[in-house]
C-alpha cells in the first residue's frame, strides 16, 4: 500500500512554490529588457499566464498530459477538473506524495513554458491574440508533448528518451515555438535600424536572480523525492549556471566589456541547458555543459539576430531553443546509471544508443512544436489578428493595450 512520505511532500510543495516564483522572475527579466513603453505589457504576459494556464491546467490540461494514455499520444479525460486527483498518492506518478502535490508541481512547469515564448514576440503582439493563442498552445502543443515525454505510456518515454526536468518539454518546445511566431509576426517597426535598448537592467538582474533561485525547485524538485538525487540535481544546476555565467562574461569581455546583461543571460542559458540532464549526470559534468551552453548560445544569438535578421526580441530561441537541444544531447553524452539508476548510460559511460534516442526526441518535439505553432498562429491571425496596428506599436503596448504606463513623463 502506498504511503505519504512527509519529507518528499514538503520538498515537492516547496519546489512548486520555487517554480511559481520563476514566472514573476521572468516578468522582471523580460520586462527590464524591453523599451519603457512596453514594460508593463511584457510583464502582463507572464502574469496572464499565471492566471490563464493555472486555471486551464486544473480544468483539463493536467488530464491531457498525465491522464490515462491513448496510443502514446495524449492523456485521457479521467482527471478532468481534478477528478481522481486527491490527497492520496498517485499509483503512477510521484508515489510518495499526495497526487495534488504532483499536479501543482506540473502546473508550474506548464505556466512558465507558455510564459517563456512570449519574450520572442513582445512589443508587437495583440494581448487578446496572445491569450487565445496561449490557450490553444497549452492544449495542442504543451499537453501532448508533456504526455509523450513524461506521461505514463507516452511514446517518447517508452522509446527511452530521457528529459529530467524539461529540456524538450519546456525549453525546446517554447524555443522552437518562439521561432515560428517570430517568422509569423515579422520584425518590430524600426528593427534593426533603431536602437532598442533595455529600459531597466537592474530589473533584468533581479529577474535573473529569481530565475536562478527558482530553478533549484525546477530541477532538484524533479527528483520527486527529498533524497540524494535531489541533492545531486541541485548541485549540478548551480554548477552549470556558474560555468555558463562566467564563460559568457569572458566572451563579452574579449569583444568589448564584461557586461552584467551578458553575464545573467549566460546564467539562464546554462540553466536551460542543464535542465534535461540535471538528474542523470554528475555535478562535474555540469562544468563542460555550462561552458558549451554559453559559447553556443552566444554565437547562436549573434547568428540569428545579426546574420539572419530574425527579430526574436529577447532571444528566446537562441537561449531556450538552442539550450534545450544542447541539453538533450548532453544527456546522451554524460548520463550515467551511477547517478540515477532509473536513467541510462550515455556515450562516455559506454553507450551511444542513448544519444540516438535523444536525437529522436529533439527532432520529433521540434518538428511538432514548429508545425502546430505555425498553424495555430495562422488561425489566430485570420480570426482576430496577431499584431497591433502601426500607431499602437508606435505609442507602445502599455498604453495601447492596457491603458497604463510604468513611469511618469515622456514615453519613448
Amino acid at each position: 500500500m502506498m504511503s505519504i512520505n512527509q519529507a518528499d511532500t514538503v520538498w515537492i510543495l516547496i519546489s512548486s512554490a520555487l517554480v511559481m516564483l520563476m514566472t514573476p522572475g521572468l516578468a522582471l527579466f523580460y520586462g527590464g529588457m524591453v523599451r519603457r513603453k512596453n514594460l508593463l505589457s511584457t510583464m502582463m504576459m507572464s502574469f496572464a499566464c499565471l492566471g490563464l494556464v493555472g486555471l486551464l491546467w486544473v480544468l483539463y490540461g493536467y488530464s491531457l498530459a498525465f491522464g490515462t494514455d491513448h496510443a502514446g499520444i495524449i492523456g485521457g479525460f479521467n482527471f478532468l477538473g481534478l477528478k481522481n486527483v486527491g490527497q492520496a498518492p498517485s499509483p503512477v506518478y510521484a508515489t510518495t506524495v499526495p497526487h495534488l502535490a504532483f499536479m501543482i508541481f506540473q502546473a508550474m512547469f506548464a505556466i512558465i513554458t507558455v510564459a517563456l515564448f512570449t519574450g520572442a514576440i513582445v512589443e508587437r503582439i495583440k494581448f487578446s491574440a496572445l491569450c487565445v493563442f496561449s490557450a490553444l498552445w497549452l492544449t495542442l502543443v504543451y499537453s501532448p508533448v508533456a504526455h509523450w515525454v513524461w506521461g505514463s505510456g507516452g511514446w517518447l518515454a517508452k522509446f527511452g528518451v530521457l528529459d529530467f526536468a524539461g529540456g524538450s518539454v519546456v525549453h525546446l518546445n517554447a524555443g522552437i515555438s518562439a521561432l515560428a511566431l517570430v517568422l509569423l509576426l515579422g520584425r518590430r517597426r524600426g528593427f534593426p535600424q533603431n536602437p532598442m535598448e533595455p529600459n531597466n537592467i537592474p530589473m533584468v538582474v533581479m529577474g535573473a536572480g529569481l530565475l536562478w533561485f527558482g530553478w533549484f525547485g525546477f530541477n532538484a524538485g524533479s527528483a520527486l523525492t527529498a533524497g540524494g538525487l535531489a541533492a545531486s540535481a541541485f548541485v549540478t544546476t548551480n554548477t552549470a549556471a556558474a560555468a555558463a555565467a562566467f564563460t559568457w562574461m569572458v566572451i563579452s569581455w574579449i569583444y568589448r566589456r564584461p557586461t552584467i546583461l551578458g553575464t545573467v543571460t549566460g546564467a539562464v542559458a546554462g540553466l536551460a541547458t542543464v535542465t534535461p540532464a540535471a538528474g542523470y549526470v554528475s555535478p562535474l559534468a555540469a562544468v563542460p555543459i555550462g561552458i558549451v551552453a554559453a559559447v553556443v548560445c552566444y554565437y547562436a544569438m549573434l547568428f540569428f539576430k545579426s546574420k539572419l535578421g530574425f527579430d526574436d526580441s529577447l532571444d528566446v530561441f537562441a537561449v531556450h531553443g538552442v539550450g534545450g537541444i544542447l541539453g538533450m544531447l548532453f544527456v546522451g553524452v554524460f548520463a550515467t546509471l551511477a547517478v540515477n539508476p532509473a536513467g541510462a548510460d550515455g556515450l562516455i559511460a559506454g553507450s551511444g544508443l542513448q544519444l540516438l534516442k535523444q536525437l529522436v526526441g529533439i527532432a520529433s518535439v521540434g518538428a511538432y512544436a514548429f508545425a502546430v505553432t505555425w498553424l495555430l498562429g495562422k488561425l489566430v491571425s485570420v480570426a482576430i489578428g496577431l499584431r497591433v496596428g502601426q500607431s499602437e506599436e508606435t505609442v507602445g503596448l502599455d498604453l495601447s493595450q492596457h491603458g497604463e504606463r510604468a513611469y511618469g513623463g515622456f514615453l519613448r
